[in-house]
């Protein structure tokens, strides 16, 4: 593991000064190989750290899907409002996770559109509430699909207060 080994380069055309040669290139390559590895690891593992407290803070509910439909990302705000598991839910479809989506899911992937939302409402916990679903596609930088984010607001309390000022 040590890269920094040389052996000593003897001069000349033989079998054994060439050996040497190719030796003392082929570990510079690998250390440096190993070095670009190591900082590209560190980079995205920071890229990660930031993803994930700025999506834990943001009191929308989050998540990512792979290109199959299978939860790859739930934020902190996501699992409260679902009362799901952050960690139960990754690998298992999002109609398995949360059927009420499962409908909205297929608009999408099924449509023309680059987006689809609508108001959906589910019962947690006992309680009936009202949910503001945004689901889009998710691309990467050459415009080619990779994923879906699914984006959700709890309404329920605005739905509430919009029906009382209409009984009003």
């Amino acid at each position: 593991g040590d890269m920094d080994v040389q052996v000593i380069e003897e001069h000349g055309e033989d079998e054994i000064a060439m050996r040497g040669r190719v030796f003392n290139q082929m570990t510079r390559q690998l250390k440096s190989q190993r070095q670009a590895l190591v900082d590209s690891h560190q980079t995205t593992e920071r890229r990660r750290r930031l993803f994930d407290s700025v999506l834990s803070s943001v009191t929308s509910g989050v998540m990512g899907l792979e290109p199959e439909g299978e939860v790859a990302f739930v934020n902190r705000s996501a699992a409260r409002l679902l009362h799901l598991d952050e960690h139960k839910s990754h690998d298992r479809p999002l109609g398995a996770v949360v059927p009420e989506f499962a409908a909205l899911f297929d608009k999408l992937r099924d449509g023309i559109g680059e987006v689809a939302q609508e108001e959906i409402k589910l019962t947690r916990g006992g309680r009936l509430e009202s949910l503001l679903v945004r689901m889009s596609i998710r691309r990467n930088a050459d415009r080619r699909p990779e994923g879906y984010v699914v984006a959700f607001d709890d309404v329920t309390e605005l739905v509430s207060a919009q029906r009382m000022a209409a009984w009003g």
